[in-house]
């Protein structure tokens, strides 16, 4: 099993519950919505889109690149295939 940063793990969760919250992206509380209508655990799909926001960050800091929601949307819409490395 892979080994993971609590924290880091907690500052990704901080950042879906606060998309969540927000309604920004809203695409974040419609997949949430989606995943827990097909039968995830809702801590399972807050895991699910966590993927997608690690990658995200991952691909911002590798490729010294922005932010791009439309990426970023595009992976929340493939969930629950996760998003490659």
């Amino acid at each position: 099993m892979p080994e993971y940063n609590p924290v880091l793990q907690a500052a990704i969760y901080e950042v879906v519950d606060n998309q969540l919250r927000d309604g920004k992206p809203p695409e974040t509380r419609q997949t949430y919505e989606r995943l827990v209508a097909e039968g995830y655990a809702p801590d399972e799909a807050r895991r699910l889109i966590g993927t997608v926001v690690a990658s995200e960050i991952f691909d911002v800091l590798k490729h010294k690149q922005p932010y791009d929601q439309a990426r970023f949307v595009a992976a929340l819409r493939r969930l629950p295939k996760v998003p490659d490395e």
